[in-house]
């Protein structure tokens, strides 16, 4: 009987190509491509505020509300000017607050109030307010004080003297 040798070439051929299948690496599957990142919005602008810059006493002010010569020494009949200047974080921006002036004297240790005023403005840029004090009948001679708040806040205060 003849045998062929077909069967076991198609049988080796067979097992080879299992083999093969079987022991060939795995392709992995591409990467996804990258997601884009939504950039975080940017931050809002920070509201403008008003600060006090600077305050200034004495017993006339200009048309500018200015003093026009600083004193901390005055007399009883005199009226006495605090002059506020102030300014805006963003000169182009209007910000609404209130500006109030608190004066007192001191009577025998004790502080007596001497008068209030406060002013509801909008504040644009630099500018310039004026408060003032006076009595009629003469201050009383003493140690003042005016204390200048912001919205609430004292911020800026000024001693002088009534003589």
């Amino acid at each position: 009987m003849k045998q062929t040798r077909l069967p076991l070439v198609l049988s080796a051929a067979l097992i080879a190509s299992v083999a093969v299948v079987g022991c060939k690496k795995k392709e992995e599957a591409p990467p996804a491509p990258p997601v884009a990142e939504t950039p975080a919005p940017a931050p809002a602008p920070a509201a403008a505020t008003a600060s006090v810059a600077s305050v200034d006493l004495g017993n006339a002010v200009g048309a500018d509300f200015k003093v026009t010569a600083p004193a901390t020494t005055f007399k009883p009949k005199d009226t006495i000017y605090a002059a506020v200047t102030t300014a805006t974080s963003d000169p182009a921006a209007t910000v609404p607050g209130k500006l109030t002036a608190n004066w007192s004297y001191d009577k025998n240790g004790t502080q007596v109030k001497a008068g209030e005023e406060t002013k509801e403005l909008n504040f644009n840029g630099p500018g310039t307010t004026d408060f003032f004090l006076k009595q009629a009948s003469g201050l009383p001679v003493g140690k003042y004080k005016v204390e200048i708040s912001l919205d609430g806040t004292v911020v800026q205060t000024k001693e002088f003297e009534v003589k």
